[in-house]
């Protein structure tokens, strides 16, 4: 079996087709680069927060967790409550969704004014120019290539969170944005985290390194028992605020469970293969998860994806309750095995365990990011983040359509999943029928390229 070559980074087997047409957004490199990029010292560093969920105040404390002077300069959320509550949050320490811990003492490197809370469409933009240095981007899925694009374009440094795009045409709107951030010498970060985990590092360089062999397959999962759930619609609530209030549940907003949460173990494979998968069939569908509540998402993928040398990833994600749960990654070589998750490689050469420290990945990627923004060192994870992005999205039109989806022609795919306009009052991609019920997708039948 010929293995294709390692690398620290992903090598795109079909590059072209993501970067054709984007010649208008790259265009935008040409654009000076910034003169204040903080390339070294400690001065400080100024940060807008867009997307002010439970994720965003998550990645909010950790930023100004990095050494060195940060401060949270501006935020911006479609709903002045959450971009509240949010606020609350971090100046307080209650309710935060990652490590309360991590939130105490950050009171004082808050400084965001009624003048700099920013809430609607444009609020992101009103964020970035308002005088920061690195814009956290943790919005619904769907906006990311929208804000990336803008702030690249800005000459700010980037966090931005997984999934990059919902849609072919997204990932490519983020590959050429990643282009004119490198251009103009700034860092992007992706929270695919584990690329931070010291466990998951040593794990993948031992697998690289032949501890089991030449990979003949991968398993990897994320089953559990499903998202939060909004209440029904309040009285005088448009469709498109009740799907942007509700956004797991809709696949224009997400970009269904398979992207949003399973690109996490697809990424770590994708990590070990050093490319991406050719092709991808499987099956899927919505069997609990039905109701006015659920939007159109499915509840259970199941993905076989093949890699240029024949080896697979078998690929397997639910939303159901009271079932077998599992996140997790293994891999089988032609010497041994390992599972990824838990830090273990069986071996002919005999087993090993990590037993090294415990990191947390959450802190460590954005204390790498700000490091490297400093010290005006490389960091560039948009492209690793987009690709695995895309293999998850050719996961979604494989279970989708039933069908057997190749890498060209679902990255080459024009299918935009956007509502008619950004607007409380427009028109989503996908509405509910006289049940109250969204239809979903049907193998067979709905068409994805």
């Amino acid at each position: 079996m010929t293995r294709p070559k390692k690398s620290s980074e992903f090598q795109p087997l079909t590059r072209r087709t993501f970067v054709r047409g984007t010649g208008a957004v790259l265009a935008a490199s040409a654009l000076s680069v910034p003169r204040h990029v903080h390339a070294a010292g400690d001065d400080t560093l100024k940060v807008a927060l867009i997307g002010c969920g439970g994720r965003g105040s998550g990645a909010a404390a950790q930023a100004l967790s990095a050494s060195g002077s940060v401060r949270l300069w501006a935020m911006a959320d479609l709903f002045s409550d959450k971009l509240q509550a949010s606020l609350a949050a971090l100046c307080t320490g209650q309710d935060a969704q990652y490590d309360r811990a991590a939130h105490k003492g950050l009171a004082g490197k808050i400084a965001v004014p009624p003048e700099r809370r920013f809430v609607g469409f444009d609020a992101y933009k009103h964020a970035i120019d308002s005088g920061v240095d690195v814009v956290i981007l943790t919005t619904a899925p769907h906006f990311r290539p929208i804000h990336f694009e803008y702030a690249a374009q800005q000459g700010k440094h980037v966090f931005m969170e997984k999934p990059v795009a919902v849609d072919a045409v997204g990932v490519r709107r983020v590959l050429a944005a990643a282009e004119v951030a490198k251009r103009k010498n700034l860092k992007v970060g992706v929270g695919l985290q584990r690329h931070h985990d010291a466990m998951y590092e040593e794990t993948v360089k031992r697998i690289g390194e032949g501890a089991i062999g030449d990979v003949i397959y991968q398993r990897a999962y994320w089953n559990g028992s499903g998202y939060r759930v909004r209440p029904g619609r309040e009285a005088g609530m448009t469709e498109m605020a009740y799907q942007l209030r509700n956004p797991y549940h809709y696949t224009w907003i997400s970009g269904d469970n398979i992207a949003e949460q399973h690109v996490h173990n697809l990424d770590v494979c994708n990590w070990i293969q050093g490319t991406h998968p050719v092709t991808a069939q499987g099956q899927g569908g919505r069997q609990l998860r039905i109701g006015p509540l659920f939007g159109d998402i499915y509840d259970h993928h199941y993905v076989e994806f093949t890699y240029e040398d024949g080896s697979q990833l078998f690929s397997h994600c639910r939303h159901m309750p009271g079932c077998w749960n599992s996140v997790a990654e293994f891999v089988v070589g032609t010497k041994g095995r390992a599972e990824v998750s838990a830090g273990q490689i069986e071996s002919g050469a005999g087993a090993w365990r990590y037993r090294g420290p415990k990191t947390n990945p959450y802190q460590v990627e954005h204390d790498r990011l700000f490091e490297a923004i400093r010290n005006d060192r490389p960091f560039h994870e948009a492209e690793q983040g987009a690709l695995s992005t895309m293999t998850a999205i050719m996961g979604r039109m494989a279970t989708y359509s039933g069908k057997v989806i190749s890498w060209d022609e679902a990255s080459a795919s024009e299918l935009a999943l956007a509502p008619d306009r950004y607007d409380f009052e427009g028109t989503p991609p996908v509405l509910p029928g006289p049940d109250g019920i969204c239809p979903c997708a049907v193998p067979g039948v709905t068409k994805v390229l």
